[in-house]
């Protein structure tokens, strides 16, 4: 589930060359989701990353994700009643 999402919003994603020579890469529907790398390959590989410890931070906080379902085990609420 977490791969799929993840792979789903990487095909979003957009680079460009900055004058620097770098490489910016963004996924325009997520904001603060970004990289920057001395190469497209590196950029790809960060914003992975980055994506992936903003999904985690997200659902730590069990803050809404759009277009990704989080299922709580209902044993849970039942722990925390």
């Amino acid at each position: 589930m977490l791969t799929e999402f993840i792979i789903k919003k990487l095909k979003t994603a957009r680079y460009k060359i900055l004058r620097d020579g770098t490489y910016f890469g963004e996924i325009p529907t997520i904001k603060g989701v970004w990289s920057n790398a001395k190469n497209l390959e590196d950029c790809r590989r960060e914003l992975a990353e980055v994506l992936e410890d903003w999904l985690l931070l997200k659902i730590r906080s069990k803050a809404k994700i759009p277009g990704f379902n989080i299922k709580v085990d209902r044993r849970e609420l039942v722990r925390n009643a």
